[in-house]
């Protein structure tokens, strides 16, 4: 009798992600997100552009927009649209009212104007990013590199630990040219306080909290997928 090997992270990530864009159809203005479950779903897309499907692909990074026409998908600039469909990407946190931490991956901002923009936006999870508040995970910070000095100073004086985002010798940049501060709130017991105070901090470009964007979420678990969908847009 064989030994039973469950799904790895990857796995439900990937079932999560062949589900949700299940929802994508012809013609759709799609923004994509960036990072690994991003990947899947652009792997999806491009299995369902094979198969005939024509859409319209807005990448949130320079890294996916290279993956989703390598995957055959028609990849346009958002500098000239004002909206989208829908947006599918993933997320470092969610909890049961679909609020989100986002951010790990570094395109942040992008990611943030993409999802805002988006008449329906998605997120792909696997189980473990599922908690019951957030904050467990470093929310990042986007800041102007000219602020970040002044951003870190006014987020530290919250008695909150702030790391520069580093690559090799020197700070991460993202496709914006900007800086990313990781910070390490804790527990946020009032995400929409806090989200109204970093998003009054000059030189603050944009910050991973998620609160009103995200509609429905696909979650990859050892049973299955289960899917999220959000009552009510506001909070």
């Amino acid at each position: 009798m064989g030994s039973f090997t469950p799904p790895s992270s990857d796995d439900l990530k990937r079932a999560a992600a062949y589900a949700a864009v299940a929802e994508i159809a012809e013609g759709m203005r799609v923004g994509i997100g960036s990072g690994s479950t991003a990947d899947f779903a652009i792997e999806a897309l491009g299995k369902r552009a094979a198969e005939g499907l024509r859409i319209i692909a807005v990448a949130s990074s320079e890294a996916s927009a290279i993956a989703a026409r390598s995957a055959g998908l028609e990849v346009i600039d958002f500098e000239g649209l004002n909206s989208l469909d829908l947006c599918i990407d993933g997320a470092d946190e969610i909890d049961s009212g679909l609020l989100a931490i986002k951010g790990a991956g570094g395109a942040l901002l992008r990611e943030k104007v993409i999802a805002t923009a988006a008449a329906r936006m998605i997120v792909v999870v696997d189980q473990s990013k599922r908690v019951g508040q957030l904050g467990g995970h470093r929310l990042p910070i986007e800041v102007l590199p000219f602020a970040s000095g002044f951003v870190t100073r006014t987020i530290e004086e919250m008695t909150v630990p702030v790391t520069l985002r580093m690559v090799g010798t020197g700070p991460y940049r993202t496709d914006q040219q900007n800086f990313i501060l990781d910070c390490q709130f804790g527990p946020i017991a009032e995400p929409v306080r806090l989200a109204s105070l970093l998003s009054a901090i000059p030189g603050v470009m944009g910050h991973g909290l998620f609160l009103t964007e995200i509609d429905a979420a696909y979650v990859g678990t050892a049973d299955g997928v289960d899917r999220i969908e959000r009552k009510d847009r506001g909070i």
